[in-house]
């Protein structure tokens, strides 16, 4: 029948995409790992290192969910395809809304698995750390911080992975100065870690009685979420722990004593903080992740060999140049400086609308690799 003429189109120049991506995802390889994997839990002993099982289990985990991935989206494109055939045979027009849904899902699927192969950094699969820090500007800048946070979550949501807010500082009389958050799913950092550096506001101030356009800025830093001790380690005596009583939004039991942490790296003046755990135990574990996770980032940015190269407060993630624009006034434009890639419908973006900017950059990165 005509009508399915489009979706059978469709379908049939998303085959030869699929087909490569098996040999693209390492399909053959992820299957002989999981084999290997099943056998060494299986083997006696496996939980006589209870840390090191776990994390063989997470990687199990990550091989099992790669893989189901990839044969959901074949039965997907299968059960289309079956579903055609069937309506045509039965001259059936019923069915077209399900048909061209199916064909969507199959498509934005398989863009999503291609997208993934390009994740191939050292820490691409792990969960991410994002800091916000307002610019100059005062409240105006503060207000910037609090509407990345929000914009940031917003995608966090779009795509089922969890927030958890670490550190929050509240701004003097509104917005935020500066906020902490874990956002945990598969490959959440290999998505994001495009997204550190300046981003620049373009809009006509609320905070300004005179109406006048205001410029602010805020940096944000994004790190690989590190639990593992032995990937990077860290000497107990480089640490220094100050703690202080929490402030901002984390509820009235934080204000009561001080559990708040605020961990310095010595050799490299790297501060961070926690305080929305509800003890300082609690806190400073959280922190001491987020310690490692700046240092990895560090290292990795730097192409550096190991932990003990990275010198003094001049590694630190610094403020760099802007790496995006968001016009809020004359026009409505949000435009990425690197690739070019941009996009007129800011209440979109503001909203988490961020994959089309992942995507250019990645795409950008993979063919400048290649």
């Amino acid at each position: 029948m005509l009508i399915y003429d489009d979706a059978r189109m469709r379908l049939r120049e998303c085959a030869p995409s699929i087909e490569g991506l098996a040999a693209a995802l390492g399909l053959d390889s992820i299957r002989a790992q999981l084999k290997e994997i099943e056998e060494k839990t299986m083997a006696q002993g496996f939980w006589d290192d209870p840390s090191a099982g776990q994390g063989i289990l997470q990687k199990q985990k990550q091989l099992r969910d790669k893989l189901a991935s990839y044969e959901d989206l074949k039965k997907l494109r299968d059960d289309t395809a079956e579903l055609i055939a069937l309506a045509e045979e039965m001259e059936d027009e019923s069915v077209l809304t399900e048909v061209l849904e199916g064909v969507a899902r199959t498509e934005a699927t398989l863009a999503s698995l291609k997208l993934a192969t390009l994740l191939t950094g050292e820490y691409d699969s792990k969960n991410a750390i994002l800091s916000f820090h307002a610019g100059a500007g005062g409240t105006e800048a503060q207000d910037w911080v609090q509407m990345l946070y929000r914009m940031y979550c917003h995608w966090a949501e779009r795509h089922g992975y969890k927030v958890q807010v670490l550190d929050y500082l509240d701004g003097e009389e509104a917005g935020i100065k500066s906020v902490s958050i874990s956002i945990a799913g598969a490959n959440v950092y290999g998505y994001l870690r495009s997204e550190a550096g300046v981003h620049r506001l373009v809009r006509v101030s609320p905070f300004d009685s005179s109406g006048r356009r205001h410029t602010s800025f805020a940096s944000l830093e994004v790190m690989p979420e590190i639990d593992e001790d032995n990937e990077i380690n860290i000497d107990p005596a480089d640490v220094k722990m100050d703690v202080f009583r929490s402030s901002g939004a984390g509820g009235q039991h934080v204000n009561k004593t001080s559990s708040a942490v605020r961990l310095t790296h010595l050799p490299t003046g790297i501060v961070v903080a926690c305080q929305n755990e509800r003890s300082q135990h609690q806190n400073r574990e959280v922190a001491m992740k987020m310690l490692r996770s700046k240092l990895a980032e560090i290292k990795q940015r730097e192409h550096l060999e190991k932990i003990e190269d990275i010198k003094g407060e001049q590694k630190e993630i610094g403020w760099g140049s802007q790496i995006r624009s968001y016009v809020f006034m004359p026009y409505t434009l949000v435009k990425d400086h690197r690739t070019g890639y941009e996009l007129g419908n800011i209440g979109a973006v503001m909203d988490g609308d961020l994959d089309g900017f992942i995507n250019a950059w990645l795409s950008a990165e993979s063919a400048g690799n290649g």
